[in-house]
């Protein structure tokens, strides 16, 4: 399974439908391809999709339904994956904070699996060499040819190889990929647990879509507070009762002692750095489980839309 051949497919089809996709595309001076799903186009819904999509290779459906109404007054993002590894540790996962100078963003997409310098890439054999890549950063800002060049080296491919789509959180496209997010929380938390991942074998998960933001925190603060306040994840898993019985319960973000209040407010109390804030919050707030060798479904967690109305500014 070639992620960056799949995601290079999917990002020039956007490249082609950029006009209805209310996104734009230049190449720089080293003839790096940006993709702006956000920066300084409006983007949209649709882009968001694609971008969440091209975030995770290509390799899972993300689609937009209605919330129940009962729970809140918002569509949710929903993904689905038989791919779960590939898809979101081999691609998705933001693990690259990807700065130089005053350029930060965080780096995610199949680029990452041809940089393999991250422990879950090796652990699972994702590293992989291609001549052409595809990434994603979450920023406010376009990437100079300074930072284009230091990603192609990264990954060891000419700058003219280097394909990045870039959005802000804040945008309609950002906040949706973000938010696409709530299976690989689940998956990155289970692997920090000490889960075999090899061991799941699909993954369905749903989160609401916040409204946007115009502060950066805020904004920060209402992607996260959906996957950790209203994140439902399902695993299809081929493991014993006795492991998913004793790690389940310390998969939902409920166990983090920074849980119980909107992202924005633990955000600010740790300066805005993200490192400060404890590990263990960033997972979906329910997962259920079903193992397929034994037929029995675990679920633990539970949701909190009272968080979630403070986060999204309900009444």
């Amino acid at each position: 399974m070639k992620l960056n051949a799949s995601a290079g497919r999917l990002a020039n089809e956007c490249i082609e439908q950029a006009k209805v996709l209310r996104i734009s595309n230049r190449q720089n001076d080293l003839g790096s391809t940006l993709i702006d799903f956000g920066v300084k186009v409006p983007g949209g819904i649709e882009a968001g999709l694609r971008l969440a999509r091209i975030c995770l290779a290509d390799q899972a459906k993300v689609t937009l339904h209605p919330a129940e109404p009962s729970t809140w007054p918002t569509p949710i993002i929903q993904v689905a994956t038989d791919h779960p590894v590939h898809a979101c540790m081999g691609s998705q996962y933001a693990g690259w904070p990807v700065q130089h100078e005053k350029f930060f963003a965080m780096g995610s997409g199949s680029m990452r699996a041809s940089r393999g310098r991250e422990h879950v890439l090796e652990e699972f054999n994702l590293i992989e060499k291609e001549e052409s890549i595809v990434g994603v950063l979450e920023c406010d800002q376009l990437p100079s040819d300074t930072v284009c060049k230091m990603v192609a080296e990264e990954c060891g491919v000419e700058p003219d190889k280097l394909t990045l789509c870039i959005a802000p959180t804040r945008s309609i496209a950002g906040t949706i990929q973000v938010v696409a997010r709530s299976v690989e929380t689940s998956l990155h938390k289970l692997f920090e647990l000490g889960f075999d991942l090899k061991k799941v074998i699909s993954a369905h998960g749903s989160a609401p879509l916040p409204p946007p933001a115009c502060d950066f925190a805020e904004g920060i603060g209402r992607t996260n507070d959906a996957i950790l306040y209203g994140g439902r994840v399902t695993l299809w898993v081929d493991s014993t009762d006795e492991v998913l019985a004793e790690l389940g319960p310390k998969v939902p973000s409920g166990t983090s002692k920074d849980w119980g209040r909107p992202f924005a407010e633990t955000f600010r109390d740790y300066k805005y750095d993200f490192y400060q804030v404890d590990p263990g919050l960033f997972s979906p707030a329910e997962i259920t489980i079903h193992n397929l060798s034994t037929g029995k479904t675990f679920r633990f967690g539970h949701l909190r839309p009272d968080v979630l109305a403070r986060s999204f500014g309900y009444s």
